[in-house]
């Protein structure tokens, strides 16, 4: 457990899910006295439970993705039909 000047701060290095790298808990200033163990304990089977984005979120993500791409693509054909015109 970390303890900074105005936070305690558990960190868990290597989380169970494939996803997170580190995941780190800020503790609550009235928990501040409970053992380090059972806060590690406690972040670690949180941090367990931790899974994958809701598909929802991903497909939200792919669909705003493209729609960029169709937008910079229809504006890139825009452009270039406009110097198409003035030059040639």
């Amino acid at each position: 457990m970390l303890k900074g000047v105005n936070h305690q701060v558990v960190e868990v290095t290597k989380p169970t899910c494939e996803y997170f790298e580190r995941v780190i808990f800020f503790v609550k200033p009235e928990f501040s006295s409970v053992c380090e163990g059972t806060l590690r304990e406690r972040a670690d089977e949180i941090a367990g439970k931790a899974g994958s984005p809701p598909p929802t979120k991903l497909r939200k993500n792919k669909i705003m993705l493209i729609s960029r791409m169709v937008g910079a693509a229809a504006a890139g054909a825009l452009v270039a039909a406009a110097v198409m015109k003035l030059f040639f």
